[in-house]
């Protein structure tokens, strides 16, 4: 639904109550221009006059959607100038928080789009699934939410029903620790690789044996990634549900990437340059089609998936390259089960289906994010914020700098608003997704962290430490929502479910927990 109010409404509203108050002999409120700011820093609309004491941001909400003149009415939020300062109801409270500023300037009002639900935090261990033999060294949801997947280092992955949260499959086919999955974007496959040097595909809904083994890879193989959706085409002539196979990139310590055929199981390439171990891969196509890689050469390189051609070289860090992460990540993953309005479960009948609706979130997303951006993060304590394919590509946006030992992981919000990091020095810090600006330090763990994952609405994180515990942090007010002690050993591992009922932690103790509101 459209506002009723306009722009000029509004003011004349506010004027008109302003006159009353003068005839009435109330003191008039405070009077300051404003300029709506878009998140990319884009000025929206003309400067204009409103009473500072008298709006909130139901009339901001108003506003905006006025000016942007919006199909369906969207929810924003608001910070003001170039503070991370959010406007939590009253707009006169935080204008009066800011400092060094006066009803003289111009205040700018920064907007971004907010998801019209909200994540419950987790409060409490619903689940403590038994089974693995060895430490649980990843799991991942699917994106449809129907199955949790983990790997240990006893060589196994067992999946999990959701509904139950009990085990559904065990998949035997690795020789050696399994240290990665990656479930394809249409959750129909998973892939799984290790210390073997062997991938493995699997094909749940159909059967419990491998669907295919991709051998080719000298050593370990480290990071896996699907090519995403909204980018598979049909096979002329072919039918509905016979799509051309997703293809899927490895990449390992033998200091190569390789694309797969997935329909065959052959390599259609080999990407060589790096001169170390690669240590994590990203495949997008939101803006423009790329794979990325880091090593422990220092270098990032981003390549042609098509050609197999090397495009650049990002250089910056002093030491290792330990973890990448792009603001498309999410919507790239969650794909066609990205939630829409305030629908979090998606069901569909048909491949095409999926694949429509993965192109709809792809534009969805491109509207409220006008651009890519690159984070990695180093043994160097640092992180660089990047433009991969702009023109300046080559020279970091910014270097973050704060952690006081290795960064261990870092991950977009799914809105791209904020940055999340953690390290070994205990700390998980958060940053402005656009300017890599630090806004906050979150404190409470006494071990290093490992890994981090953010709920769908961006209100949420939860770290998993060394310490045993996982927690939640609340992004507004940058405090600890709900900590989560259980675990009788450190956890390596933690992801957040795309429809946001869930949080799954594995751990040295062995224990898959599965945690809820």
């Amino acid at each position: 639904m459209k506002s009723n109010l306009s722009e000029e409404e509004f003011i004349n509203k506010k004027r008109k109550t302003q006159d009353e108050n003068n005839n009435n002999g109330i003191v008039s409120g405070r009077h300051v221009n404003i300029q709506f700011v878009d998140p990319d820093g884009n000025k929206v609309g003309e400067e204009f006059d409103i009473n500072l004491d008298e709006t909130n941001t139901m009339d901001l909400n108003k506003l905006v959607n006025q000016l942007l003149d919006d199909d369906e009415y969207t929810p924003y939020s608001f910070c003001l100038n170039d503070t991370n300062l959010e406007v939590s109801y009253s707009l006169s409270e935080s204008f009066d928080k800011l400092e060094g500023v006066s009803t003289e300037d111009v205040l700018k009002i920064v907007y971004y789009p907010v998801t019209p639900f909200k994540i419950l935090p987790a409060t409490r261990c619903t689940s403590s699934l038994q089974g693995h033999k060895e430490a649980v060294l990843c799991c991942s949801f699917s994106p449809d939410c129907d199955l949790l997947a983990t790997g240990s280092g006893d060589t196994t992955i067992r999946l999990w029903d959701l509904i139950t949260e009990t085990p559904e499959m065990c998949l035997k086919g690795h020789t050696n620790w399994v240290m990665t999955l990656a479930w394809s974007p249409d959750s129909v496959y998973l892939a799984s690789a290790g210390m073997d040097n062997t991938i493995c595909v699997w094909f749940p809904s159909k059967c419990k044996e491998v669907f295919r083994k991709l051998r080719g890879h000298s050593k370990a193989v480290v990071s896996l990634a699907w090519q995403p959706l909204h980018l598979i085409e049909y096979k002329n002539g072919s039918s509905e549900e016979s799509p051309v196979y997703p293809r899927l990139i490895s990449a390992s310590k033998d200091c190569s990437i390789k694309i797969w055929n997935l329909g065959t199981g052959s390599i259609i390439n080999t990407l060589t340059s790096h001169t170390d171990m690669i240590t994590h891969l990203k495949w997008t196509g939101v803006f423009k089609e790329y794979i990325v890689s880091s090593s422990r050469d220092t270098l990032i390189k981003v390549w042609n998936p098509e050609t197999g051609k090397l495009l650049r070289d990002l250089k910056g860090h002093a030491h290792w390259v330990n973890t990448l992460a792009l603001n498309t990540d999410y919507v790239t993953r969650a794909s066609c089960f990205y939630p829409k309005g305030k629908n979090l479960k998606m069901n569909f009948k048909s491949v095409s289906e999926k694949i429509k609706a993965a192109k709809e979130s792809i534009d969805n997303f491109k509207k409220r994010c006008k651009c890519e951006r690159l984070l990695s993060g180093s043994d160097d304590n640092t992180m660089f914020l990047w433009d991969p394919l702009g023109e300046n590509g080559r020279k970091p946006i910014q270097r973050l700098t704060g952690h006081l030992k290795v960064v261990n992981h870092v991950a977009f919000s799914p809105d791209g608003r904020f940055i999340a990091s953690a390290s070994f020095d205990k700390t998980v810090r958060l940053w402005d997704g656009h300017s890599g600006k630090f806004i906050s330090v979150f404190r409470g763990h006494v071990g290093p962290v490992y890994m981090i994952s953010w709920s769908v609405d961006s209100r949420l994180l939860a770290s998993a430490s060394n310490d045993s515990t996982v927690k939640i942090w609340h992004i507004a007010s940058r405090k600890l929502k709900e900590d989560l002690p259980g675990h009788a050993d450190e956890v390596y591992t933690i992801d957040w479910s795309i429809d946001g009922s869930r949080i799954a932690s594995g751990s040295k103790d062995c224990i898959v927990k599965i945690w809820r509101h």
